[in-house]
C-alpha cells in the first residue's frame, strides 16, 4: 500500500504533506522551494511507496480557474514527466484548495501555536497541504 502525497503549489515555495501507509491520516511533511519541488518529490517517491499525488488546485471564489495556475500547470507537466523518466508511477489528480490558508491559520491557532510560529509562511503551506489531503481523504472514504 503507497501512501498519498499532497502539494500546496506556491509561486516561491511549496508545502507537502503525507498519509501514513495505510492512509489514514494527514501530516504536514515539508515545505521546499517552488524551483526544487520536482526534485525533492522525484526523490521522496524514489524513497517512499506513494501511490497518488494529490495537488491543490487554486480557484476563485467563482470556481474558475485562478492567475496561479499559469505556474502551477506546467510545474506539474515537468514533474509527470520527471516521474516517468525514473520509472516512477504514481496518478497525480487536482483538489480544490480554497479556505486552505485560512483553515491552516485557524488550525495553528486553535492548536496553540504562538503568533510568530503562526506568521511562519512555510508553517502555513506545510498545514495547508494537510489540510488538501484531509479534504482529498473526506472525499473518496465511503
Amino acid at each position: 500500500m503507497g501512501r498519498i502525497l499532497a502539494i500546496d503549489f506556491g509561486k516561491k515555495r511549496c508545502g507537502l504533506a503525507v498519509t501514513d501507509p495505510l492512509k489514514i491520516a494527514a501530516n504536514p511533511l515539508e515545505t521546499v522551494e517552488t524551483p526544487q519541488l520536482v526534485n525533492y518529490v522525484t526523490a521522496y517517491c524514489s524513497r517512499e511507496e506513494v501511490e497518488r499525488i494529490v495537488v491543490g488546485k487554486p480557484t476563485t471564489m467563482q470556481g474558475e480557474l485562478s492567475e496561479s495556475n499559469r505556474w502551477l500547470l506546467p510545474a506539474i507537466g515537468r514533474l509527470r514527466k520527471f516521474l516517468a523518466d525514473k520509472g516512477l508511477t504514481c496518478d497525480i489528480v487536482f483538489s480544490d484548495e480554497r479556505f486552505t490558508s485560512v483553515l491552516a491559520h485557524r488550525a495553528m491557532f486553535d492548536g496553540g501555536l504562538r503568533r510568530k510560529a503562526r506568521a511562519d509562511r512555510a508553517t502555513v503551506d506545510r498545514v495547508s497541504a494537510a489540510i488538501i489531503l484531509n479534504d482529498y481523504l473526506s472525499s473518496t472514504q465511503p
